[in-house]
């Protein structure tokens, strides 16, 4: 279907759809089923395809890859955001996820939200941030109760 018609709608929530089988999937949202199981792991999945992709984060499976770069994805949805990146002047690729920045300094507070990495800690209370906005903001804490 390429005319860009959506002609299955979701009764619950009016979203359409233009295969049925997407739309099935879809009402597995509001239902909460999730028929396919990891057969390693156990983790329920709501689709055929979404267990394909899953069952990649237990090998070293990365069957998607960028002909520009040579960059691999497990995901598609890391792939895709991978590719956005050539077309819009982003070059500095999170190796984990796929997103892309305009700089390096973006992409290095971007990887602490996946390292976790607080290095920016307040004097006062030791309590530590991930970046120096957040680290900022927190600091008025302090001074509206030292006002």
């Amino acid at each position: 279907m390429h005319s860009g018609a959506r002609p299955y709608a979701c009764a619950q929530c009016g979203r359409s759809f233009g295969f049925f089988a997407s739309l099935r999937i879809h009402v597995g949202t509001h239902t909460g089923e999730r028929p396919y199981e990891c057969p390693q792991c156990g983790k329920a999945l709501a689709s055929r395809s979404s267990l394909r992709e899953h069952v990649r984060t237990h090998s070293s499976e990365k069957p998607y890859a960028c002909e520009l770069c040579d960059k691999v994805f497990s995901h598609s949805q890391y792939f895709h955001k991978h590719m956005k990146s050539h077309k819009d002047g982003r070059p500095y690729l999170c190796s984990r996820c796929g997103k892309a920045y305009r700089s390096s300094s973006s992409l290095r507070a971007h990887v602490r939200t996946h390292t976790g990495e607080r290095p920016y800690e307040c004097k006062q209370c030791g309590k530590a941030f991930m970046s120096l906005p957040a680290l900022l903001g927190h600091r008025k804490i302090h001074a509206r109760k030292n006002t």
